[in-house]
């Protein structure tokens, strides 16, 4: 990510209201790629800022990893004039994105029917738990009870672990990959017919989306997945060996590959043999095909093996911690971690050829642009210290 290049996304004005994982997410894909958000906090500030250690700062790490290239300024919106200063935001924005409860915005006087009269050309977007309506609607949504109630965990873990959270928060994150995607095709089709429109995007119906291939193999057979551990429903080998050093992950995705790893390990005759040599009857001798599998590869050590794996183009990785994966001498070359000052991250996967992403805002202090911000809406200095002053626009402390 380099300073210095327009992004796609330039030009783009949104407003985010969002706090916690999925809309910061969403919008952070946004900022990188150029539009100017500007994240409006609560006054007691976006909870994840708290949730550390570890801290820059009053920050945690938490809060920083997915609040770059934004600006912020901290507003009550639940008083009568904080409202009145978003309005006047909206004038010029072309998204606005939230995650209140459904109705709140609709209790403050600011519901989609009025904004969508006031600004017509607007993309409301809203992430929330379960959407609106249905037995659910208006329920508060989690990560991981949405992991819970869509099946994830159930199908997730080992007969010896039991039930088990994934342990990245894949439903928020995944929710704001959603919002984004959903943004974007609300603002083509605005390129058509000049209107805005409202979007909602729910942890819960993400949850059920992702559920693939679990929701596809049930609605063929009626049988709710098995406990598997690292392995696959429905390919053989996909899976975790040891080796003489690290764990390796294989994964075949048809016959033929499967052929090749069988030669290219020095076992030709495992291609061949009537047990393995289709995928579903690797299914049926799951255990007899991992038996003589890990039989090769604990003879070897997991990076030599795998580069040659990977250089036959055959699927294979070692399984890395955390740190491994980010001082990879890929990672390195593809310039996937970016720094600027004190701070370090994951750059955008999204590599256009022209419009490249950039990093050119540090996460923000809470409420650290108010002044900027709303001079940029033609507000004055005494107008800005007046506001402050009454509580409706925040000052850099934050009310805990």
């Amino acid at each position: 990510m380099t300073e210095a290049v327009l992004g796609a996304m330039s030009g783009l004005r949104v407003i985010d209201l969002t706090r916690v994982l999925g809309g910061p997410y969403c919008t952070q894909i946004l900022a990188d790629h150029g539009a100017d958000v500007i994240k409006v906090e609560p006054p007691a500030g976006d909870e994840v800022r708290d949730w550390g250690p570890p801290f820059h700062d009053d920050d945690a790490a938490y809060f920083i990893g997915i609040n770059r290239n934004k600006r912020s300024i901290g507003l009550d919106l639940a008083s009568e004039g904080g409202r009145v200063v978003l309005l006047k935001m909206l004038e010029t924005a072309d998204v606005l994105i939230e995650n209140f409860k459904p109705g709140t915005l609709e209790k403050w006087g600011i519901g989609n029917d009025v904004l969508a009269q006031k600004f017509p050309r607007l993309v409301h977007c809203r992430i929330c738990g379960f959407g609106a309506d249905g037995p659910r609607g208006g329920n508060p949504g989690y990560d991981a009870i949405i992991q819970a109630m869509t099946g994830m965990i159930a199908a997730t873990g080992s007969p010896e672990s039991g039930p088990m959270r994934i342990g990245v928060p894949l439903v928020d994150i995944t929710t704001g990959l959603y919002a984004a995607i959903g943004i974007l095709m609300a603002l083509s089709e605005r390129q058509r017919s000049g209107k805005g429109q409202f979007l909602e995007t729910t942890l819960y119906e993400t949850g059920l989306a992702i559920m693939h291939p679990h929701t596809a193999n049930y609605f063929m057979h009626g049988k709710p997945p098995g406990l598997t551990g690292n392995e696959h429903p429905n390919l053989v080998p996909y899976a975790i060996f040891p080796t003489k050093t690290d764990d390796i992950f294989i994964g075949v995705g048809n016959d033929g590959t499967f052929r090749k790893l069988a030669k290219e390990i020095g076992k030709p005759e495992l291609g061949t043999d009537p047990r393995f040599a289709r995928n579903k009857d690797r299914i049926a001798n799951r255990e007899a095909l991992r038996a003589e599998l890990a039989a090769v590869f604990s003879q070897h050590e997991a990076e030599p093996l795998c580069n040659r794996l990977l250089a036959a183009g055959l699927p294979a990785g070692p399984v890395q911690k955390i740190d491994q994966a980010l001082t990879n001498p890929h990672t390195i070359a593809r310039g996937d971690v970016i720094e600027k000052d004190w701070y370090k991250g994951v750059a955008s996967p999204i590599r256009l050829d022209r419009s490249k992403p950039s990093l050119r805002r540090l996460p923000p202090k809470f409420s650290q642009h108010s002044q900027e911000v709303l001079g940029e809406f033609g507000y004055s200095k005494s107008e800005i210290d007046a506001m402050v002053e009454s509580g409706v626009v925040c000052g850099p402390e934050r009310k805990r």
